[in-house]
């Protein structure tokens, strides 16, 4: 599988991601998905000290630990449990996140991070105070990169300006390109990496397209766009686009179509939907009149929301 420079720094990393928190807990069902997913080339693995109260970064960690010198594990902080289990609050202290790591290292059973991610962040945050503790994290060698995980453009701009991140993931897609206008430009100017969480839309933008609408969506709709404004979509895109390729191709491709994305973070509950995730990069790349239509056909309003302080994941 092609792979690309992370940001400034010397990860490279595979187009594909395997998203890691639909992996669930049974660790035999996940470390099958894990071996497809390195059998497919697939090099970089997301998961978060949240997931599953942690029992996901064990179950990652003990995967991936005959190949840990040929992988990128990335795992998240700021999150914080209650002692009960019963919800979470937001720390991006120095403090816990220098604690925090000691417990993500030792459930992911190896001494080093390759990526660790703030897991969010609010303009309310002593930000400076953050950085250092990232900043310390690299000296000692606890971890090789940081970066955050974001859709605040006020948080963005500030650790772009601020500190020494070299990615920045936020949620992005054909249905969801508020990133295009104001962050895209910022994170490229800086260096910074994007890498792409949602890029099938909840599965709106996979070939099933609206069989995969939640009642949520049905209600809701998705982003900037309506139910009934989906079921207009949809359609178009796929018969414009799925010549020679299937719907969750050409929306990987649409995604890793922008030189600022160096990776798609695709999340896989079983070994089958991981498959037909890979299977899109050998599908023929779209052209540049089908960017044109996609981009002409669909909103790339910016964000309206997310510029305060409310926490965001």
């Amino acid at each position: 599988m092609e792979k690309c420079l992370l940001g400034k720094s010397d990860l490279a990393v595979s187009r594909i991601a395997l998203g890691c928190m639909s992996l669930g807990t049974d660790q035999r069902k996940a470390q099958e998905i894990i071996q497809t997913a390195l059998d497919a080339g697939i090099n970089y693995f997301d998961t978060a000290d949240l997931y599953d109260y942690g029992v996901n970064e064990q179950i990652v960690g003990k995967a991936l630990a005959p190949v840990r010198d040929q992988v990128i594990i990335v795992t998240k902080v700021g999150n914080r449990w209650h002692d009960d289990k019963n919800g979470w609050y937001w720390d991006a202290s120095k403090t816990y996140i220098k604690e925090a790591v000691k417990q993500s290292l030792q459930r992911l059973g190896t001494d080093y991070i390759d990526l660790y991610q703030l897991h969010g962040g609010t303009m309310e945050d002593r930000i400076d105070e953050t950085i250092e503790a990232f900043e310390e994290l690299v000296e000692e060698g606890i971890i090789r990169y940081y970066g955050i995980s974001s859709i605040r453009p006020t948080v963005i701009k500030a650790y772009a300006e601020r500190s020494n991140i070299v990615s920045c993931m936020m949620q992005y897609s054909i249905l969801d390109r508020r990133p295009e206008e104001e962050a895209f430009p910022l994170l490229e100017k800086h260096g910074i990496s994007v890498v792409a969480r949602g890029p099938l839309a909840r599965g709106l933008l996979s070939d099933a397209l609206l069989n995969k609408a939640s009642e949520s969506v049905k209600q809701n709709g998705y982003v900037n766009y309506r139910y009934q404004e989906l079921k207009e979509l949809l359609p178009l895109l796929k018969e414009k686009l799925t010549t020679g390729r299937g719907m969750t191709a050409a929306s990987l491709q649409f995604v890793l179509a922008q030189p600022v994305v160096a990776a798609c973070v695709v999340g896989a509950s079983s070994v089958g939907q991981l498959v037909e995730n890979v299977r899109a990069l050998e599908q023929p790349a779209l052209t540049e009149e089908e960017l044109h239509f996609i981009r002409k056909l669909t909103k790339s309003n910016g964000y309206e929301q997310h510029r305060l302080c409310e926490k965001t994941r």
